[in-house]
């Protein structure tokens, strides 16, 4: 009690999580009276960052940095628009599908909602959409990221559970596909109902030119996903030769990306690493701590209480995640939750902990789309000076519709191993 009332506190001081965390199991260690385990502190520390699988997040992350800076993201916006942008809403789908290809290569909601702001809203408000609603469909766009190959979350959450980092990329794909087609189904009706515009038709000629400026940088989600699915590479190789892709496709193809930019991307990409990282590492300690307290076994005792059954315990797991998501960011909240939740999942229901992990992250990512933070509302309101209240409610059907999304991966495991070896 004495290490929950200490951690609370500090959170609510508004301490970075991260240093919740670590100062959390300093705290368990002085109230339990025994310091014989301080020495293992920093062993518990290294041990959470011990993991070759965990280098693939500054790989992906410098990946996302050279598209950015090789007019990559640009390219794939074009390539949508060429086969959606003349049907009614076009510009609508072309966000969502563009999110998609996008994802595939970015892996973080926040950076690419605020990349995809920049584009998307201003054309779709040019075209006569409202800018609430422009922004908070690019919002729901980012959350693909998460989901899609590659995804930071996932790497974090492999090395929380101790899964296969490849395993846990590809478990995303199929949600990642369903929740697109979802998304689009939803533009569909609403283009019905609010009558959308429809965009500039292009030439037969026109297209045929985009599709072969823009095709090449398709080679970079290919050679990530396509190296792990066909079990030549890992995702930390796949990782590697998807920077590669990137710049040379930056460098000799769009011809926007100069080496030179490579210090400074890396620079970016090793702080926010970094930042990452630490947070994996006080999760250790934090895990550590709460198997020593015996916290997973008295949580198990009160759900098992209350569910019977798996289908019974995932939905109970996806209300309490929904809810611990509108406060608390992806990666944090997996921290917090997946020690706790994990071995409950496994060991006393059975669940596969590749569906237990889409899951957590399609949840905790939805989080960031709910109130009262809603990060990804707040990073499109900054790009676009819309409101982040009406956003969610000009948006209201994407949320619902990602929520029976999330009840499906819940009830049928197939939906995330599907592709999974």
């Amino acid at each position: 009690m004495i290490t929950l009332a200490a951690f609370l506190a500090m959170m609510l001081l508004g301490i970075p999580i991260a240093l919740c965390l670590g100062l959390g199991g300093v705290v368990y260690i002085a109230a339990s009276g025994n310091p014989l385990l301080y020495p293992n502190y920093p062993l518990q520390l290294f041990g959470g960052v011990d993991s070759y699988g965990l280098i693939a997040i500054p790989l992906f992350i410098l990946i996302g940095e050279i598209m950015n800076g090789g007019g990559i993201t640009q390219r794939i916006v074009d390539l949508s628009m060429a086969f959606l942008g003349s049907l009614r809403g076009g510009l609508a789908y072309v966000n969502v599908l563009a999110n998609m290809l996008v994802s595939s290569i970015l892996g973080s909601a926040t950076a690419q909602v605020a990349i995809m702001a920049q584009i998307m809203v201003p054309a779709m408000e040019k075209k006569g959409y409202d800018k609430t609603f422009a922004a908070g469909l690019t919002a729901y766009g980012g959350m693909l990221g998460p989901i899609i190959p590659p995804s930071v979350m996932f790497v974090v959450y492999a090395a929380l559970a101790q899964a296969s980092v490849s395993d846990m990329l590809i478990a995303g794909i199929v949600p990642g596909i369903i929740l697109t087609a979802m998304f689009c189904l939803v533009i569909a009706v609403l283009g019905f109902i609010h009558n959308f515009p429809g965009g500039d038709k292009q030439t037969l000629r026109e297209r045929t030119r985009t599709v072969l400026s823009a095709a090449p940088t398709l080679l970079i989600p290919i050679v990530i996903v396509g190296s792990i699915l066909s079990g030549l590479a890992n995702a930390t190789e796949a990782a590697a030769v998807g920077s590669v892709a990137a710049a040379l496709i930056g460098r000799y193809w769009t011809k926007e990306f100069r080496f030179a930019q490579l210090p400074e991307m890396m620079l970016r990409g090793g702080i926010y690493s970094a930042i990452v990282l630490f947070l994996v590492a006080t999760a250790a300690v934090f895990s550590w701590v709460l198997v020593y307290g015996k916290i997973p076994q008295a949580v198990a005792a009160s759900i098992q209480a209350i569910a019977k059954d798996p289908i019974t315990f995932m939905l109970l797991v996806n209300v309490a995640l929904l809810v611990i998501g509108t406060v608390i960011d992806g990666v944090p909240g997996l921290i917090m939750t997946v020690p706790i939740l994990l071995p409950i999942a496994t060991e006393v229901y059975g669940i596969d902990p590749r569906q237990f992990g889409v899951v957590v992250v399609v949840n905790l990512v939805l989080g960031l789309l709910s109130p009262p933070v809603g990060l990804c509302f707040f990073v499109a309101a900054a790009v676009t000076g819309a409101k982040p209240g009406r956003m969610f409610m000009a948006t209201l059907p994407f949320f619902v519709i990602s929520c029976v999304l999330l009840v499906l991966l819940s009830i049928f495991p197939w939906l995330s191993l599907a592709l999974v070896k």
